[in-house]
């Protein structure tokens, strides 16, 4: 019989199911019994709603125990998982549900009457709610089936999850997950990271996402180990849970958080194995003051929705700072021109990746993922990269930020790393806006600590390091800077909230 996704990640829970999985900030429990015993139920129950193999489910939640069990019923029976951000609105919702043609919705209960409206518009049949304690229909009436359910086998290249890219141009692409792009990544990263049996995970990044859900909560059920899964990340909560954890996956912000106070040193650090960051650039300040607080080094590795993780930092060995490290063991991966030739040691150009990760394309949307990918079955993932000597990827920037200013290329990401090492600067963001006699000009957006620093200096100290088209025209200050739920800055919301410094 053919393996799915369930059956290898159910193959790896511990024998003795009693172990446990999940323990919320406020203490309870859940073991892998309760998650099989749980999945079952659900997956019982989105079949007697009518779901069959390859139907899509789409789910809208908070963050909870339930919400992995709903996800693991999901693949149990055989239905292709849609996790969408708690952040999306009517409109969007529209467009998900038109898009990808769910057979069940799982919606937060207090949206039930606005989820269920749109619904209806969009043809979808089934609106289920879960709450962030397992209240609502979901949990309510899966009670009712049996805590058995035969596993839907499902082929390697068969459907296991949709994942909508953020769309911060044009309409969200929904990525198209197979059983094989999840199962070989979650079985690389958990040999490559080490995890077994004695380790506790940290866990408090939303699992609507990748991160949370495909890279997190597989290693923790890969291994058998067990994880702290809290609802957001609070600093008292993860402070408080660190001497009894042994990893922590988070974005480059956590990070900054817990090194906000002083509390935060070796001694409370002193069981912990790893820290992994990633969704977000690293700064360089934020690795050096980590290490120099910890003695551990921060482990960066490099992922998209479109393929999981492609890179990372070794466990064992050097970790270099301001890059990703090398490809993971199964993963190829190359820089190249704008026309495909590929690029040699040091030069910039556009990353692209090859690998069982690799998404199958875009859902509905052909064209485009032909447009994505290379006929040799490279994917183009529109980040600017160089590789090193060692085999290091560094991200330069993504494709899309590239500046064009007067017939030249900038690449923000070059000078925000002069930026971010001045004194004063917090952090910045270098974007493109419109400019009558460049096409484009280069602006720096800034958050400060000190209301010393000036547009005049910033200017200045950049012109003595790099050449003039990459100095910046204007210089803004800003309190922070726009972020999407994964910690990563909004540039098209910092271009279009300047699009208009250089009219008229």
């Amino acid at each position: 019989m053919t393996n799915s996704l369930f059956m290898r990640i159910r193959s790896r829970f511990p024998s003795d199911l009693s172990k446990v999985l999940i323990e919320t900030a406020e203490g309870t429990t859940y073991s892998y019994g309760d998650a099989d015993a749980a999945s079952a139920r659900i997956a019982g129950l989105l079949t007697a709603l009518g779901a069959k193999k390859g139907d899509r489910v789409a789910v809208q939640v908070d963050k909870s125990p339930e919400s992995l069990f709903l996800y693991l019923g999901c693949i149990r029976a055989g239905l292709v998982y849609l996790p969408l951000n708690t952040a999306y609105q009517a409109g969007e919702l529209a467009y998900f549900m038109g898009n990808a043609a769910p057979i069940v919705f799982v919606c937060q209960p207090h949206r039930e009457d606005e989820v269920m409206a749109i619904a209806d518009a969009q043809g979808v049949e089934k609106v289920l709610t879960l709450g962030t304690t397992g209240e609502g229909t979901l949990i309510h009436q899966a009670a009712d089936f049996p805590a058995e359910f035969a596993p839907v086998a499902c082929a390697d290249d068969e459907l296991a999850a949709i994942l909508y890219t953020s769309g911060t141009t044009g309409k969200p692409k929904g990525a198209m997950m197979t059983q094989t792009n999840l199962w070989s990544n979650a079985a690389t990263l958990e040999k490559l990271w080490g995890f077994g049996p004695d380790d506790v995970l940290l866990h408090a990044l939303p699992i609507f996402h990748t991160h949370g859900l495909f890279i997190a909560c597989h290693c923790v059920m890969l291994s058998g180990s067990k994880m702290f899964f809290l609802p957001k990340f609070d600093r008292d909560q993860v402070m408080a849970l660190l001497p009894r954890s042994t990893v922590m996956m988070g974005v480059p912000t956590f990070y900054v958080r817990l090194l906000s106070g002083d509390d935060f040193n070796a001694d409370v650090t002193s069981g912990m194995r790893l820290f992994i960051s990633g969704s977000a650039p690293l700064l360089p300040e934020t690795f050096v003051a980590f290490r120099e607080r910890t003695g551990k080094a921060l482990l960066e590795r490099y992922g998209m929705t479109e393929m999981g993780m492609a890179t990372s930092n070794p466990l064992n060995g050097e970790r270099i700072v301001h890059t990703v490290g090398p490809a993971l063991p199964d993963v190829e991966v190359r820089v190249c021109d704008e026309k495909g030739n590929v690029l040699g040691t040091d030069e910039i150009g556009v990353l692209e990746a090859r690998g069982p990760n690799v998404f199958a394309g875009y859902w509905q949307m052909p064209e485009k993922t032909a447009e994505e990918f290379r006929e040799d079955g490279f994917f183009i993932t529109g980040d600017i990269a160089k590789i090193d000597a060692k085999g290091y990827v560094h991200i330069v920037g993504r494709a899309k930020d590239l500046v064009i200013s007067g017939g030249f290329n900038v690449y923000p990401k070059e000078i925000e790393t002069v930026i971010d090492k001045m004194d004063g600067v917090v952090e910045s963001a270098v974007i493109g806006v419109a400019h009558p006699d460049f096409g484009e000009a280069v602006v720096a957006v800034i958050v400060r600590s000190s209301d010393k620093l000036s547009e005049d200096d910033v200017v200045n100290a950049i012109k003595g390091q790099l050449a003039n088209f990459k100095v910046p025209k204007r210089v803004f200050f800003v309190s922070e800077l726009p972020r999407n739920a994964m910690g990563k800055v909004q540039k098209n919301i910092l271009r279009e909230d300047y699009s208009a410094v250089f009219a008229n």
